[in-house]
């Protein structure tokens, strides 16, 4: 399954970059109209967000790349 890079933005300026698979994603997604607390499992362990003070949710597909940029 594609990971996908994930900023949530926060009031204040505050973000949190994370790289979820899509089923943590829409989780998040759905639990934003409640605006309670919501446990994100990351790779590392676990977030526990205040999804009231979530101002954006910002995402991008992983893209596999290869090879090196070179500018001439």
């Amino acid at each position: 399954m594609a990971l996908q890079r994930v900023t949530i933005g926060f009031f204040g300026t505050q973000v949190l970059g994370v790289r979820l698979e899509e089923e943590p994603l829409q989780a998040l997604l759905q639990a934003l109209a409640a605006g309670d607390w919501h446990d994100l499992k990351v790779d590392d362990g676990t977030i526990r967000l205040n999804l009231s003070q979530v101002v954006y949710v910002r995402t991008e597909l992983d893209e596999h790349r290869v090879g090196f940029g070179m500018s001439g």
